[in-house]
């Protein structure tokens, strides 16, 4: 086991965490929702799997089911906190040139009426997006979305997903087949999760082609 091996697949180590630091395994699962969340450079952190494995092992009795969700729920409500309050605070530096093509100022604008219209949904669909959850916060940061609507659906976000996926894994990760296939499991996890992400961008790109084509001639 190399680190970089235990980094990207800690969900095939937990039991090994479980049985080697017993308690600690609560410290560890919100150190790994916190940085998976809160930090930019740590997007590759395989949290929806991650929380499948817990559901599992929550139902086989290594670990409390309420105590896991809590310590998921807080991690992850945090990580997303301290990413948007990096955003907010790294925004203005950022978009202060003039001449910048890429960080100008309107940009900025349109980005924060975007977050202000859209940024509910935006929120609570990024939790279910591997990597672009990272992210989501920190541009919400950075576009100035309004902090009161942020923290309400960063906290509804995190239930859902957490919800979802802890449930999925304490009533279904105990099957034979999901057992002895959790590796494919994970992997089909991860796929669905970034279903959402790539049907968006679909209809996008079908609404901009539909566009020119619709109007008058």
């Amino acid at each position: 086991m190399t680190a970089v091996d235990f980094v990207l697949h800690v969900d095939k180590y937990l039991v090994w965490i479980l049985q080697n630091y017993g308690a600690w395994t609560y410290a560890v699962v919100f150190l790994i929702f916190f940085c998976e969340t809160g930090l930019v450079v740590t997007p590759f952190l395989p949290g929806d799997s991650v929380i499948f494995a817990l559901g599992a092992l929550a139902a086989r009795g290594g670990l409390d089911l309420a105590v896991i969700a809590i310590i998921i729920l807080a991690g992850a409500v945090a990580g997303n906190a301290v990413n948007y309050l990096i955003g907010f605070a790294v925004g203005p530096a950022v978009f202060k040139s003039e001449t910048s093509r890429l960080f100008r100022r309107e940009h900025l604008a349109r980005a924060h009426a975007f977050y202000e219209k859209y940024g509910g949904l935006t929120i609570i669909a990024g939790r279910f997006m591997p990597i672009i959850r990272t992210f989501v916060p920190f541009v919400a940061g950075i576009a100035r979305m309004n902090v009161f609507k942020f923290y309400v659906y960063n906290l509804a976000g995190a239930f859902l997903w957490v919800g979802l996926f802890l449930s999925a894994g304490f009533f279904f990760g105990q099957l034979p087949f999901v057992e002895k296939n959790f590796s494919l499991v994970a992997l089909g996890i991860i796929v669905v999760s970034f279903i959402p992400p790539v049907v968006t961008a679909l209809r996008a790109r079908s609404k901009a082609k539909a566009g020119p084509e619709s109007g008058p001639a």
